[in-house]
Formats: C-alpha cells, sequence, structure tokens
C-alpha cells in the first residue's frame, strides 16, 4: 500500500518524505489556505520535495473552469494530479484532461456507484471518505470493500485512494481490503509507531544494558 501525506505543511512533508514514509501528497484548498502561501507556490514547492503524485485541486465547479484551473496546475510539474469533484462536470474534467496526458484524482466519493463512474472516467485515483461517512453513522470501510470488489471484475486503471483516515485501524482495514493508497495526516503517519509495549521494552532493553557499564563505541 502506498502512503500519501495529507497536508499543505512543506516541513512536515519533508521530514516524512526523508524518513521513506511519503509516496506522494494530497492538498485541497482548506489545507492550502492553512498555510497563508499561493497555491502555485506551495504546490511547486512540494512537487520538489516529493518525486510522487502531488494533489492540486481545482476550485472551479463548471467544466470550462475546471479545465482552466486544471491545466494551469498540471503545469506546475509533472507529478501533478488534478483533484476534481465528483460532480457530472468533474467527471468530464476528468476525461479531458485523462486525454491530455494529465493525473486526475476524483474527490468526494461516497458512494460505489459514484466510484464506479469514475473509474469509467479514466479516473487515475478515486478518493472514498471513509472518516465522514463514519461520522453520520455509517462504516466507512464498507465502502472500500464494495469498491475494490467492483474494480476487480474490470481491467479498470483507476487506484483506489483512501481518504478521510482518522486512525491506523483505518489504515490496517484498508490494506487487508487490498486498497492502492491511503492519505493520511501527518499525526496519524506517526501514530503507526506508537505501541506501549515497543516503548516498554526499549526502556527495559536500555535501562539493562546500563548497568554492564559497557560503551558500543
Amino acid at each position: 500500500m502506498k502512503f500519501f501525506v495529507d497536508t499543505a505543511d512543506v516541513s512536515e512533508i519533508r521530514s516524512l518524505a526523508e524518513a521513506g514514509l511519503v509516496d506522494g501528497v494530497t492538498t485541497n484548498p482548506s489545507l492550502v489556505a492553512k498555510s497563508g502561501r499561493k497555491i502555485a507556490e506551495v504546490i511547486a514547492e512540494i512537487c520538489d520535495v516529493t518525486p510522487g503524485p502531488v494533489s492540486a485541486e481545482v476550485t472551479a465547479t463548471d467544466l470550462e473552469g475546471m479545465l482552466s484551473e486544471g491545466r494551469y496546475l498540471a503545469k506546475i510539474a509533472d507529478n501533478v494530479a488534478v483533484k476534481v469533484p465528483l460532480t457530472e462536470a468533474g467527471l468530464r474534467a476528468c476525461r479531458t484532461l485523462r486525454d491530455e496526458g494529465t493525473m486526475v484524482n476524483v474527490t468526494l466519493c461516497f458512494t460505489p456507484q459514484q466510484a464506479l463512474l469514475a473509474a469509467k472516467a479514466r479516473a487515475t485515483f478515486i478518493s472514498p471518505f471513509i472518516g465522514r461517512l463514519d461520522d453520520i453513522g455509517q462504516d466507512g470501510m464498507t465502502l472500500i470493500d464494495d469498491i475494490m470488489q467492483i474494480y476487480s471484475h474490470y481491467d479498470f486503471e483507476t487506484e483506489v485512494l483512501v481518504a478521510s483516515v482518522r486512525n491506523p485501524l483505518h489504515i490496517v482495514r484498508a490494506a487487508k481490503l487490498g486498497a492502492h493508497v491511503a492519505t493520511l495526516p501527518p499525526s496519524v503517519i506517526r501514530a503507526l509507531f506508537k505501541h506501549p509495549l515497543t516503548d516498554k521494552g526499549l526502556e527495559a532493553f536500555l535501562a539493562d544494558w546500563k548497568k554492564t557499564g559497557q560503551s558500543i563505541l
């Protein structure tokens, strides 16, 4: 499973990339707004940090606006994936941009039928939002299961990018279902390291070593 980091904080991306934990990056207008910088500047810097796909989202809602913004974003770097919403206009834009050789991430997916439409539009990635479904009392992972089952029957090029991830358990369940990618906030990526028995075991090993009075070097 590939890990994308979901942030526009370049310092966070650089730190995780140096640790070998980042295969790509996802951003959205809210994350870029938090940076207080111009979107083109932020995306260009992120693309320099990681060679993997970097999702940059359009803000237009009409077809022509999405195409204009998408083409502008795609010119920033070769690894930009233009992010469009799962609407009729968004899927039309997806098809056109894909025909032009641009990666496209179709976002805000909440049903299997939406994911099927995105695959037919040749989306590079489909982003089902599991955490937001959990928030309204549904099991977001059921959506991932449904999409993976549907895609397994066909020769779709679209990769399932699990989004709105809230905790490490989401990652384990998504990986067990065979999802291709998960996009994670930096805090969730770092939470994957944590276990109290790891900390306890390390503490005991170090205490025993200290008693020997030795030094490795």
